[in-house]
């Protein structure tokens, strides 16, 4: 089997995870990583709301997909587009680890400790909306890079701290560098944060028998879920907006937020439902919209936005 994966030590260790899963449970299968670099790869100076493509960070593996040069691809779905080309799937979403996002001070200072004016990095919209709802007097910087990258930064440009997904983190073992996890009723996670996917051709019969064990139910309702919301609000990185579904049982509750790229105004509601019906998503989206969301994506994309299908 081929994986194809984006190239940064944090992609590469979720794919080798991956190929270990599989290894494991095929102990005579044969797992090879093919890097393939993307759009999002390329592009490291400006921030990804300014880009404002879809699949900046997947694209080029789908077309690998596609074109027969991999067999699956390994993705973080925060990053994969609601929509897939022609041809591919979903196949499986690995058992989700801590969604939440952390902060990672210079010296210690927890956020609501941070003095005004104190400068926080982030190479996330939705993180500087949140920071700045809560936070309006801080100082919120776009720093790109990977983890390590942004890490060094907050030295180098004498940054107060950043803020990264928890479980990136924790994945390249700088567990130990977290000051404080940041609690969704502070900051909703990503749609999909901490959460791997796995994209197959739809025909691929055998490649998709040997992964499906790698599907975790409950992870992957969660995320249908957020993702049903997404869609609904026409996805893309220019607009703040968050959802987070978490399970209990047979049911999951699902909260999620659109906020103005200033920190306000800011539209938040949850909502649950059987964990069967992700489309719980959709008509949280749809909720929000009535409530304000609309006047917000039209004010930052232009009077023609429409709610997606």
């Amino acid at each position: 089997l081929t994986i194809g994966t984006r190239g940064s030590a944090l992609a590469l260790w979720q794919a080798r995870h991956v190929a270990s899963l599989i290894e494991k449970k095929y102990p005579s299968a044969e797992v090879e990583l093919i890097t393939i670099k993307t759009t999002g790869d390329k592009i490291l100076e400006a921030p990804l709301a300014r880009i404002g493509e879809k699949g900046l960070f997947t694209k080029e593996i789908e077309e690998a997909l596609l074109d027969y040069r991999v067999d699956l691809a390994v993705h973080s779905m925060k990053d994969l587009p609601t929509d897939l080309p022609q041809g591919l799937q979903l196949t499986a979403v690995i058992e989700r680890e801590d969604p939440r996002d952390a902060f990672i001070s210079r010296d210690g200072t927890r956020l609501e400790h941070l003095k005004k004016g104190a400068t926080v990095g982030t190479s996330s919209l939705r993180r500087r909306a949140f920071l700045l709802n809560r936070f309006p007097g801080l100082d919120v910087v776009s720093v790109r890079g990977n983890v390590e990258t942004r890490l060094r930064k907050i030295h180098s440009e004498d940054l107060a701290g950043v803020i990264l997904a928890s479980a990136g983190i924790t994945r390249m073992g700088f567990s130990d560098r977290i000051t404080q996890y940041v609690e969704s009723e502070l900051m909703i996670p990503a749609i999909g944060q901490g959460a791997l996917g796995i994209e197959t051709r739809v025909d691929d019969t055998a490649v998709n028998e040997t992964v499906a064990f790698l599907n975790h139910a409950k992870s992957r309702a969660c995320v249908d879920a957020e993702r049903a919301f997404l869609r609904r609000m026409g996805g893309g990185c220019a607009v703040p907006m968050a959802a987070y579904a978490i399970a209990d049982g047979d049911a999951m509750t699902i909260t999620a937020a659109v906020i103005h790229p200033d920190g306000t105004p800011a539209i938040r509601e949850k909502l649950s439902a059987p964990i069967s019906d992700t489309s719980v998503g959709r008509r949280l989206a749809d909720i929000l919209i009535e409530r304000g969301a609309a006047a917000i994506a039209r004010e930052v994309l232009g009077p023609d936005w429409k709610p997606g299908l």
